[in-house]
């Protein structure tokens, strides 16, 4: 009976009903058209309300209002892109309106009710936590060898432009994402218990390295810092950072008073990392070079 309900009332504007009907509009565009006897049940031969036909119809609603913000970012150029605003359902709102719908009589039409979504990072912040470099480093790679410098480019783009708020922790796993073929990362030689073999995505582990020096020189707390099992000729001994999706991690704590933003760049064989804030931190940059 509720496969029944939901092929019902899951009909779009050209589908209409010829009862009385509600309509969903999202920018006076119909999205769905339904009745009230979508969501009746059968009981002991009587008709009663499906809450649970109700929720998912909301379910439905709230997934075609969701829109995620997109952060500002600064491209290629140095200049500013700006973000874009989110949305999500106004279940509240939606609540009341389909009740005095369902209640009342003849058709309706309700836009869909949303709420607006502010981006994290937006062009104004970004304009002024860009102004004073804080930190950075650089290391080298063999811009020949394609599929690791394949992942060493898309490793960089994940981390670029990202911002770290005050006390706020960063998770080189959490923001790259697991590494797969389907986002494009490819086999590439990697260091697993002291061995070289071919893995997905390796050559990361010199962004995150490269990362790891050029927050170390910031001052920032690093809160997990592992080496690899064999020495790394990118870095100094010892200033190495290994990471793996389901091993170890790169972390570290933002502990200043303004936000810190990371660029990466990867072209040419160099792989650059510099970290920027505002001119009001209050900075304290490490002695270790």
């Amino acid at each position: 009976m509720k496969l029944l309900g939901l092929t019902l009332f899951f009909m779009f504007a050209n589908q209409l009903s010829v009862q009385a009907h509600l309509t969903i509009t999202y920018d006076e565009k119909p999205l769905i058209s339904i009745n009230r006897q979508s969501f009746f049940t059968s009981v002991l031969g009587n008709d009663t309300f499906d809450y649970e036909l109700y929720k998912q119809f909301e379910n439905k609603l709230e997934k075609m209002a969701y829109k995620e913000p997109v952060n500002a970012k600064i491209n290629n150029q140095n200049e500013i892109i700006q973000g874009e605003t989110g949305t999500i359902l106004n279940r509240k709102k939606l609540n009341e309106q389909f009740h005095a719908y369902y209640f009342g009589k003849g058709p309706a039409t309700i836009e869909l009710p949303i709420y607006l979504i502010n981006p994290k990072v937006d062009s104004e912040l970004l304009a002024n936590i860009r102004t004073n470099l804080i930190g950075q480093y650089i290391t080298y790679y063999n811009s020949y060898n394609k599929e690791r410098s394949h992942n060493i480019f898309l490793a960089a783009q994940a981390i670029n432009n990202h911002v770290v708020f005050p006390n706020e922790e960063f998770s080189f796993n959490q923001v790259v994402g697991k590494r797969t073929k389907e986002k494009g990362y490819m086999p590439a030689p990697e260091i697993v218990r002291g061995e070289m073999i071919e893995g997905i995505g390796g050559g990361i582990c010199q962004v995150s390295s490269t990362l790891y020096n050029a927050v170390d020189h910031a001052g920032v707390q690093i809160v997990k810092r592992y080496s690899h099992s064999k020495r790394v000729p990118y870095v100094p001994l010892g200033r190495d950072a290994t990471v793996s999706w389901y091993g170890p991690d790169f972390a570290f704590k933002n502990i200043y008073n303004q936000p810190i933003l990371i660029r990466a760049f990867a072209q040419h064989g160099r792989m650059i990392i510099k970290v920027f804030s505002s001119d009001d931190i209050d900075i304290q940059t490490s002695e270790d070079s």
